[in-house]
């Protein structure tokens, strides 16, 4: 797996935020707000995964840009304090937390590097996490895209890179990669959410290096048991769609060996 590729930062111009007043945003965690009455007030964040037909990347890397992505955008400085994006991310934190992952290719996936968002790419893998917002504000090019309809093989890309987070996934739910990538999102955010600001610029140090796997049964009891104890953090679906309500999907460790 190769270094996740960062956005340069223009250093011409000052920061809106410092990382520690980002991360603290982050860190207050969100809001579990009922869903407005009227589906198209619902506040979402949309994750636009580039899935070539002729040449699909690992499913492995695409969900580990996934996951980057959405760090990176939760902690960069125009979702932070007095930034642009600001106003979109408060409101989308205080509600029900959710993401749409949506497939592209050719001319679509050019089309969503025109929408406010941030890339990130792992191998030949790209994924690009979009500022949220209502649903029913959705940019034309991106509400276009197909939620589902195309998915990737599980691979085996062997063990997860020493000294970076992990994230695993319980295989046993058999989630769509669409499903998946919205749930490791997720557990990017809230990992980054927990560490101490020290830590998580630290991470974003390494670009928000992570490793995304499949755990089996025994990997998967081994992570719960680290959860248990205080040592990682777990991702509860709410059971919309694919899973049942209350699952536990993804689980976040900070690093391979953490206790």
């Amino acid at each position: 797996m190769t270094e996740p590729v960062a956005e340069p930062a223009d250093e011409t111009v000052p920061p809106r935020s410092t990382f520690a007043e980002r991360h603290a945003v982050l860190a207050l965690g969100y809001g579990g707000r009922e869903d407005p009455p009227v589906p198209a007030d619902v506040l979402a964040m949309p994750i636009v995964l580039n899935i070539s037909k002729a040449d699909p990347p690992m499913r492995s890397d695409l969900l580990a840009a996934a996951a980057i992505a959405t760090v990176r955008i939760c902690l960069d400085e125009r979702a932070g304090p007095d930034g642009e994006w600001d106003e979109q991310f408060r409101a989308w934190t205080s509600a029900r937390i959710r993401k749409v992952a949506r497939r592209a290719r050719g001319a679509q996936w050019e089309a969503a590097l025109v929408v406010e968002g941030v890339t990130a790419e792992v191998g030949t893998a790209q994924a690009r996490a979009l500022v949220p917002g209502r649903v029913g504000d959705l940019d034309p090019r991106i509400k276009k895209l197909q939620i589902g309809g195309t998915d990737l093989e599980h691979d085996d890309p062997g063990p997860p890179r020493p000294a970076a987070p992990v994230l695993w996934i319980d295989r046993s739910l058999d989630m769509t990669v669409g499903k998946a990538a919205a749930q490791v999102a997720h557990a990017s955010m809230l990992l980054a959410a927990v560490m101490s600001v020290e830590q998580a610029q630290a991470w974003a140090g390494q670009g928000f290096e992570c490793s995304v796997r499949d755990a089996d049964p025994a990997q998967w009891a081994s992570a719960r048991a680290l959860v248990d104890g205080g040592g990682g953090v777990a991702v509860r679906d709410a059971g919309f769609t694919e899973v049942a309500p209350g699952s536990m999907t993804v689980i976040a460790l900070a690093s391979p060996g953490h206790r």
